[in-house]
């Protein structure tokens, strides 16, 4: 196997749920002999995609976590990572995308893209990840891979360019046309692993010309070289790959492929082309952080001789302790060698290096820049950078979204107490969407997620992996409070308990801010207030924020203004002017018009044109404001903003209402306004618990 880092190419596999993501991964461990069996995703022949493999996943037929294996094909080292389509598990997306080269982006050749594809769309683009698109699911009824193409340009604002054309559609889909080679290319044997090229059909001649014409016009905006070429009527299959993989670098262009894993057609063109055309570790630009120099940024090279730079991007509980994914950046990681954790300073030595396949791993005595391998026996979170002996390095932090959703948990017994303990610990080092805390007041334990989805598969895995039996508390959706009109303050602390006393006074308005949380905003002039103490009032109105007077939940969208105020020569401290900022802040939130905000999702409902009118019932009924609408082949579409609290128990209703033959994804679109009738509710239960605890 070459160890050469132009021959490397690590991919990520992304789409919305049921694309066939993990199908397609299937056919690809087949095709380049890492197994000797395929298996369906649902699992009916008992054993389940490689990919999928936590009995969960295979029990849902969903992917839960991304799961890492590496192939080799016609000479090269490819690093996949299969990740998940469902929303509640956008981290491993996240995570997945920032420690990838490339990706290939898989759309169902049916219903084109969907609403979680403009999701991982996004998330690609976040990270600059290059990649190209794979139409699946050419095999079935109402298939359409030229639409897809088109709702490439006009939903995700790709440029997309057809490399490919179908021989046949739905039932008579046989193979596809190359229109690079210009041939036909059918996939014959028991598993279409035996390729046979043809000459194309005479029928589509005509057609697959002007799609050669129409390629070589996209691509040689790329190259004066193919632009000369074409002209003169010379350009070759290699000029053509050299300008396609050019714009596909500069994200400019995204070639589109087509085909059926699940009918094992088009899948090694599609490997192909991922080594043709998708960046090796040295055509991506690496940036770190240089701690010693005050976060300057520093430019790394995937340069094998150079100081090891290291990422850990994702971390899993085996049975030979926590495994820590790795993605190498720089230099060499070798067993036995010494890495210090950036974070802490902590000196860490390699014990066992793997390269993972799924579950499986095998073990490797180094890796070098462009690797994604597996340590075991260190203690880290997610996020951590490790590097060789030399400046303190550290990755730049991936983006991670705040929860949206809470549930209490307690444990049945004192046994199950301890082992819910273990695995709270393990879950929140794993997933930085999953936080968990200890609530002053009840003195539960609140888990908070993306989703019902995320909480309900980390409850279902405490009770599976850790035996801790444990029961759940309604929902708790994540609130907030907000003022909706200026208010001023005015309010002097003056307290004289013998010896030195306590003097504050302080001056100002809070006021609505449009962006952000928080604002704090220092205009006294004269040295009314002395300038050391300017940071405790700071300190004060911001720990004034924490809880809401209104149900109890943080304080957002405020800006603190403070114009006045006085101190005293002796009896003045930090700790007064806290007071005096805490105690000002509490006057002028109720006189700023306080007001309770709720998340809103942006939820997308997706199935059978006959069930548009369901949607919409189904969407307004929980106080939906429906967006927008799409019908397409028998196919539609309903986007809508919906309030959280109106999602529980949605997935079944949706059920009911369409025979099961629906599906829709959320995520958090922003905080809006409750309703009067909404606030007066939430306001009324919180005053009966105030009052509860008081008696209690």
């Amino acid at each position: 196997m070459s160890s050469d880092i132009h021959k490397i190419r690590n991919i990520g596999i992304s789409a919305h749920i049921d694309s066939g993501k993990t199908t397609l991964t299937e056919r690809i461990l087949f095709y380049t002999q890492r197994i000797h069996a395929i298996h369906d995703v649902k699992g009916k022949d008992g054993v389940g995609a490689t990919m999928d493999h936590m009995e969960l996943e295979r029990e849902r037929g969903i992917t839960i976590t991304s799961a890492a294996t590496h192939v080799e094909w016609k000479n090269h080292r490819i690093n996949i990572i299969d990740t998940p389509g469902h929303v509640d598990f956008t981290i491993e997306v996240e995570r997945s995308l920032q420690v990838l080269d490339g990706a290939v982006l898989v759309l169902c050749a049916v219903a084109g893209v969907q609403s979680q594809s403009i999701t991982v769309d996004r998330q690609m683009k976040r990270y600059k990840v290059p990649r190209i698109a794979f139409v699946n699911k050419c095999d079935r009824s109402g298939a359409n891979p030229e639409r897809v193409s088109r709702a490439l340009r006009d939903k995700l604002g790709h440029n997309p360019v057809l490399l490919q054309l179908p021989i046949g559609l739905e039932a008579k889909f046989e193979g596809v046309i190359d229109l690079v080679e210009m041939q036909a290319i059918y996939f014959g044997g028991d598993n279409g692993e035996k390729i046979e090229i043809r000459e194309i059909p005479a029928e589509l001649l005509a057609d697959a010309e002007e799609r050669h014409a129409e390629l070589l016009d996209a691509a040689s905006m790329f190259s004066d070289e193919l632009m000369e070429a074409a002209l003169e009527d010379r350009a070759t299959p290699d000029l053509i790959r050299a300008a396609v993989r050019k714009g596909v670098l500069a994200l400019d262009l995204t070639p589109v492929l087509m085909g059926s894993a699940y009918k094992n057609k088009g899948v090694q063109p599609l490997m192909d082309a991922v080594t043709r055309y998708l960046p090796d570790p040295t055509d991506v630009p690496i940036e770190a952080i240089d701690i010693d120099h005050d976060g300057a940024a520093l430019a790394l090279h995937p340069d094998p001789d150079a100081q090891t730079v290291a990422y850990a991007f994702k971390l899993d509980e085996g049975r030979y302790g926590q495994l820590t994914f790795l993605r190498v950046y720089q230099g060499t990681l070798k067993k036995g060698d010494t890495v210090f954790q950036s974070r802490t300073g902590k000196k860490i030595k390699i014990g066992r290096l793997v390269r993972m396949h799924a579950d499986k791993m095998e073990d490797i005595e180094l890796a070098s820049a462009g690797d994604i391998v597996g340590i075991f026996g260190i203690d880290c979170h997610t996020g951590d950078t490790f590097t060789g002996p030399g400046p303190r390095i550290s990755m730049t932090s991936m983006y991670v979204p705040e929860p949206v959703i809470s549930l209490s948990v307690h444990p049945v017994d004192s046994k199950a107490q301890d082992n819910m303990s273990k695995a709270l610990s393990r879950f929140t080092k794993e997933d930085p969407t999953f936080r968990v805390h200890l609530d002053p007041e009840s003195n539960e334990t609140i888990i908070s997620g993306m989703g019902e989805l995320h909480l309900d598969v980390y409850v279902e895995r405490m009770k599976r992996e850790y035996s801790a039996e444990v029961e759940t508390g309604a929902p708790q959706v994540a609130y907030r409070e907000a003022i909706s009109r200026r208010a001023d303050f005015d309010y002097l602390h003056k307290k004289q308990t013998g010896g030195s006393g306590q003097y504050a006074k302080v001056v100002g308005y809070i006021e609505p801010l449009t962006e952000g949380d928080y604002e704090f905003v220092d205009e006294v002039r004269g040295g009314r207030i002395p300038t050391e103490y300017v940071p405790a009032c700071d300190k004060g109105f911001r720990s004034s924020l924490a809880k809401g007077s209104l149900i109890g939940f943080p304080v957002v969208g405020v800006r603190a203004v403070l114009t006045d105020g006085n101190s005293h020569a002796v009896d003045s401290s930090d700790m007064a002017f806290m007071t005096a900022s805490r105690m000002a802040f509490r006057d002028a939130y109720k006189k700023a018009k306080p007001q309770i905000l709720e998340p809103v999702m942006r939820v997308s409902v997706e199935g059978p044109g006959e069930f548009q009118g369901a949607f919409y019932r189904s969407l307004m009924q929980r106080r939906g404001t429906v967006l927008g609408s799409t019908e397409d082949a028998g196919f539609a579409r309903v986007d809508a903003d919906v309030p959280l609290a109106e999602m529980f128990g949605y997935s079944t209703d949706l059920r009911s209402a369409t025979q099961g033959k629906a599906e829709f994804t959320m995520e958090f679109s922003k905080y809006a306004p409750a309703p009067k009738e909404v606030s007066d509710e939430l306001l009324k239960k919180y005053r009966t618990n105030v009052s509860d605890e008081e008696d209690a």
